[in-house]
């Protein structure tokens, strides 16, 4: 079996609402999805993370013009092989960022046909599940306006609540008093203690303000502080993790498990969020949970993909092993993105929901979905 073609779609929709996280105005949702063919008739689908504030072209650009090449003629089976070419071949222009993300799709892609070849869903190739269900927490507080818009957020969080969610991420890194105004909202709005929550900043402070959002947020017994500070700046995140009691979590925008082994050797973190669209895809995601058992981090995948990137990282969680054992230990949650994206339910024709607050994690060969070509053609965008 050889590969065949590899075939890029960029999507893209405007949004009615254009709303901000703390580094920018979002006013698309856009998606990279990669089809590989093989010659005897095997398909695979693969998703390169679309930051969202990144346009979908640079990805699909490397996909087409660096790894493509690569790929063409060779057993998709040879995941770890192809994977490691791939990273070898581009280490003098890539290892971080776009580049990633685009060997990530076709890795994803590579996965999928390996799971229709063997007729298994791509978590029994990984090992097994540990867990064939998963609690959702929902992603959202978006701004709209900016600032000063606490009593929205807090409203927001009663809607998540009534549509079954019982854990949820808010977004802060709009200023320090405005972040600690919204979370005193919300804690209002909610005022219940079996309802857990979680803050990300994407990386709006430097040390010094994250450090006092940091011991405001103590009095919410958040489950995790997402991206205090810059990627880069690991003395910061070690430094926070020593002087607060909250977890520290962090590398949505870190790369493959020799990024992560930076992280690790620093004791950087206490949870670690690599998105399988962008850490390096499937085969990156075995290696960097490898690299977390063997430090005692928890791995949380990031995920704010379409449904292809959703569907890969259900079978990652699926596989993901407990951290710190025992009988009732904490397991992983899946990022549930409740903002507009017509690029996650539409794209496949039997998308999950959440059930008597689980997600139903996909047993069928692969990736276990079928794509929705119609949607694919209705969005896409000249390559």
């Amino acid at each position: 079996m050889k590969i065949s073609a590899v075939d890029v779609f960029i999507l893209q929709t405007p949004l009615e609402q254009p709303f901000a996280f703390s580094q920018g105005w979002v006013h698309k949702r856009s998606a990279t999805l990669v089809r590989v063919s093989t010659d005897n008739g095997l398909t695979g689908w693969g998703e390169a993370f679309t930051q969202g504030l990144e346009p979908p072209q640079i990805a699909a650009a490397a996909i087409e013009h660096a790894f493509k090449p690569m790929v063409i003629g060779r057993n998709p089976l040879d995941t770890a092989v192809l994977w490691h070419s791939m990273y070898s071949l581009s280490r003098d222009y890539g290892r971080k960022g776009s580049v990633v993300s685009a060997m990530s799709a076709i890795d994803i892609a590579l996965w999928d046909i390996a799971g229709k070849f063997y007729d298994k869903p791509i978590y029994q190739l990984l090992g097994g599940a540990h867990r064939t269900s998963v609690q959702p927490y929902a992603t959202g507080f978006y701004r709209i306006e900016g600032k000063n818009e606490s009593a929205r957020l807090a409203q927001e969080a009663r809607e998540h609540i009534q549509a079954g969610f019982s854990a949820m991420k808010v977004k802060l890194g709009f200023g320090v008093n405005d972040d600690i105004a919204v979370m005193e909202a919300i804690a209002d709005a909610i005022d219940d203690a079996s309802v857990e929550l979680m803050v990300d900043t994407n990386h709006a402070y430097g040390r010094s303000d994250a450090l006092r959002l940091g011991k405001a947020l103590e009095a919410y017994n958040v489950r995790w502080y997402e991206e205090p500070v810059v990627p880069e700046d690991i003395d910061s995140y070690c430094a926070l993790r020593e002087q607060l009691t909250i977890p520290i979590a962090g590398g949505e925008n870190e790369h493959t498990a020799y990024g992560f082994n930076k992280l690790f050797a620093r004791h950087a973190i206490d949870v670690a969020q690599p998105d399988v669209g962008s850490c390096g895809g499937i085969t990156a995601m075995r290696e960097i949970t490898a690299l977390a058992q063997a430090n005692g981090v928890q791995v949380n995948p990031h995920v704010w993909g379409a449904a292809v990137a959703q569907a890969a990282s259900l079978q990652v969680i699926a596989a993901l092993p407990i951290t710190h054992h025992s009988l009732f230990a904490t397991e992983p949650v899946l990022e549930y993105d409740r903002s507009e994206h017509p690029f996650r339910q539409q794209l496949v024709s039997s998308p999950w929901t959440m059930q008597q607050g689980r997600v139903h994690i996909p047993d069928g060969a692969g990736l276990g979905i079928q794509i929705n070509m119609d949607v694919v053609e209705s969005y896409a965008q000249p390559t």
